[in-house]
């Protein structure tokens, strides 16, 4: 799936990015992931699963400064006791796979803001996660960059990541296999040129 969630500051999008990245663990109501009631689980089961099978990226890259772009994409694999060696080529394949073979080495700081959330992008992929989650991706970023990153993101499900983005701008939404607007903490699917040619326009329901 390509899901993207748009509303107004407040509306709980937010909310809804914490629950599917078990984050946090519903008060009401089941949420499955992968299979496991995640409300059952400890907090380092739910530690284990957010590095092994989701991964986030963010509106501000939350990369390390300090450090080159292919250590800030190893450091998943740290957490996750992978061997250096494997990290390493990990790290460097999937830097590759962002089209950014040229610049591992270098820094954030040396980094335009469309090559750091390629870094983060990479960094989100490195564990072979079920689920990627972007929270505002292309926020900070100009249009000529955020076309780059959702075409990207447009390639990893094609590939199979099952992908779930929240984001302020229609262009961007409208770019995602699925579109769903978050208002008072309620999610309406909103009809898009797929689900209109294969539904025969019924497209809309709540959730």
């Amino acid at each position: 799936e390509f899901w993207a969630i748009m509303g107004p500051s407040g509306s709980g999008k937010s909310t809804l990015m914490h629950l599917l990245g078990c984050l946090d663990r519903p008060t009401t109501g089941k949420y499955y992931f992968a299979g496991q009631d995640v409300a059952r689980l400890s907090d380092s089961e739910l530690a284990v699963m957010r590095n092994r099978r989701i991964g986030f990226v963010f509106q501000n890259f939350q990369l390390l400064p300090r450090i080159s772009a292919l250590s800030n994409v190893e450091l998943p694999m740290l957490y996750a006791g992978v061997k250096p060696g494997e990290r390493r080529r990990r790290a460097e394949a999937a830097l590759e796979k962002v089209g950014l073979t040229d610049r591992m080495h270098h820094r954030p700081t040396e980094l335009s803001g469309g090559q750091k959330q390629r870094v983060a992008i990479a960094r989100s992929l490195v564990n072979g996660p079920l689920l990627l989650l972007a929270d505002e991706p292309t926020g900070n970023l100009d249009s000529r960059a955020s076309l780059e990153i959702i075409t990207l993101f447009k390639e990893l499900n094609t590939e199979g990541t099952t992908v779930v983005l929240i984001t302020h701008e229609p262009e961007i939404g409208a770019q995602a296999k699925n579109l769903a607007t978050c208002l008072d903490g309620r999610l309406t699917v909103q009809p898009t040129a797929e689900t209109t040619a294969g539904e025969g326009g019924r497209a809309d329901e709540s959730a």
